[in-house]
């Protein structure tokens, strides 16, 4: 079958893959004018800095995707663990470095919260419970049809503590205030708030603490050139600088895609790599999709985006590791202004990866590479980023250097500014969000939109906007799952 591809993110890329070794024709066809999607690089005057996710964990998807592919891993891409796996800094002076070694993790919980100690290992089973019992009823299973769910243990799967948050389920089990936000911290990974997201969302720390934390040799965008290498060779076309504006359909079916030239690439099959809310509001017609469907997507609460610095200084910092977070005081308070508010927060959780911590060849002359991140709401007439960057620009680097970074300002030699605008401009993202669709709800992780529509015959989604959700291993798993359906319905 001829199978178009919009978009040459993860998702797409790892879509081609999948269904190019299935012996399709397969042509993706992309916005921009390099693939990648929010997974990106910039390099500038000796500096190099992913602008995407900087840490990889579950690497086992990938080593999955490649081995289905007839590819080594390891032919590829070098992954590398992380140890540290992130330094945390607390405004009361707390340093806390987490590891995969637990040992070393409870030796330091016992320094600054001995009452936690039980606490904190009885956290970590009930994690890993929560793993076992939603891996394979919603990670690895595209939960489309009855047969997705005659296999499951329907019992654990109401056992998955969806009907507390993350913060009241935390909160009643810890007393410092170190481990609370410690732990809440972990489900901004998907871009949700933990004082409104379920408590189902405390499988994160286990997938992190657990199974460790990874990063690719050479940066991130390592996976992305990786990919392409990969699908090119298994026969894949790639057409860049192309936008699409329509998906056609012909009788509930599609039959390919039109760019904002006009040009026309009929094709069998269908897969966006978009934003699902971008697919079905923008790509088809009002009468392909119900009124009740528009709705539905209208209202699904795009994830949280961010405002990112990248910041090339000549120094390097002791107090820095590879990934490092700078809690702010208020952890409430924060994400009431980011969800509740729409404002960028007054006192912003800062995250800072620093990968010439890891490889030196990212900064010149012992330099530094900071990646500075922090969480910001998606677009609204709420916050003018057009006003507003250069001023939070120098709110975030004062506050980096009461937290430790002192003079960072005077250190900066290259410096670049990605606001939630940009976002949206470039990847079209739902309001400039990141992951996609939030989980500030009890059932919202799992009503994200599908693989495969339901009322279009011959689409298929992929990307953080769908099933299963955001980051690297669930958009490589939503590839995994439109392939299955694709078998499923159309082989």
């Amino acid at each position: 079958m001829n199978i178009n591809i919009i978009g040459a993110g993860l998702g797409g890329l790892a879509a081609s893959c999948l269904l190019a070794n299935r012996g399709h024709n397969v042509t993706v066809l992309e916005k921009n004018e390099r693939p990648g999607g929010k997974i990106g690089e910039v390099t500038a005057e000796g500096f190099r800095f992913d602008t995407g996710p900087s840490l990889l964990t579950m690497p086992f998807v990938l080593d999955r995707l490649f081995e289905v592919c007839d590819a080594n891993i390891n032919d590829y891409l070098d992954i590398q663990p992380v140890n540290p796996i992130c330094r945390y800094f607390y405004q009361n002076g707390t340093q806390f470095d987490c590891y995969k070694d637990n040992g070393v993790n409870i030796a330091q919980i016992q320094e600054f919260a001995p009452n936690d100690v039980q606490a904190y290992k009885k956290f970590q089973e009930y994690s890993e419970q929560l793993y076992e019992r939603t891996k394979d009823a919603f990670l690895f299973n595209p939960l489309f049809g009855l047969s997705d769910l005659s296999s499951l243990n329907l019992t654990d799967f109401f056992k998955i503590d969806a009907f507390k948050t993350v913060a009241e389920r935390i909160d009643g089990m810890f007393e410092s205030t170190e481990l609370r936000q410690f732990l809440k911290r972990f489900t901004t990974y998907n871009g949700s708030s933990p004082f409104q997201a379920p408590a189902t969302l405390n499988v994160i720390p286990h997938v992190e603490l657990a199974m460790g934390g990874h990063y690719i040799n050479g940066g991130i965008f390592e996976l992305i050139e990786a990919l392409t290498k990969l699908s090119s060779k298994l026969g894949v076309t790639f057409q860049y600088n192309t936008e699409i504006k329509r998906i056609g359909i012909a009788d509930g079916k599609v039959s390919g895609v039109t760019d904002v030239d006009g040009n026309h690439y009929p094709s069998d099959l269908v897969v966006s790599n978009a934003d699902a809310a971008e697919t079905y509001l923008n790509f088809v017609t009002d009468s392909e999709v119900s009124t009740l469907k528009q709705k539905k997507i209208s209202s699904l609460e795009p994830s949280c985006s961010g405002f990112v610095l990248l910041l090339g200084i000549d120094k390097s910092y002791d107090e820095l590791t590879h990934h490092n977070i700078f809690f702010s005081e208020d952890y409430q308070r924060e994400f009431e202004q980011i969800f509740d508010e729409k404002m960028m927060p007054e006192d912003p959780t800062i995250y800072i990866a620093n990968t010439s911590h890891s490889n030196p060849r990212h900064a010149p002359d012992g330099g530094s590479n900071l990646f500075v991140l922090v969480n910001a709401p998606y677009l609204s007439d709420q916050y003018n980023w057009q006003k507003r960057e250069d001023q939070y620009k120098q709110k975030v680097i004062r506050a980096l250097e009461k937290r430790g970074l002192t003079d960072l300002e005077k250190h900066i030699v290259y410096s670049q500014s990605i606001t939630p605008r940009d976002f949206y401009q470039q990847y079209r993202s739902n309001k400039g969000s990141i992951y996609g669709t939030s989980s500030n709800s009890k059932l919202s992780a799992f009503l994200r939109p599908r693989n495969k529509s339901r009322s279009i015959k011959g689409l298929y989604l992929v990307g953080g906007s769908t099933h299963p959700g955001g980051g690297i291993p669930l958009v490589t798993l939503s590839a995994f799952h439109a392939t299955e359906l694709i078998q499923r319905f159309e082989e």
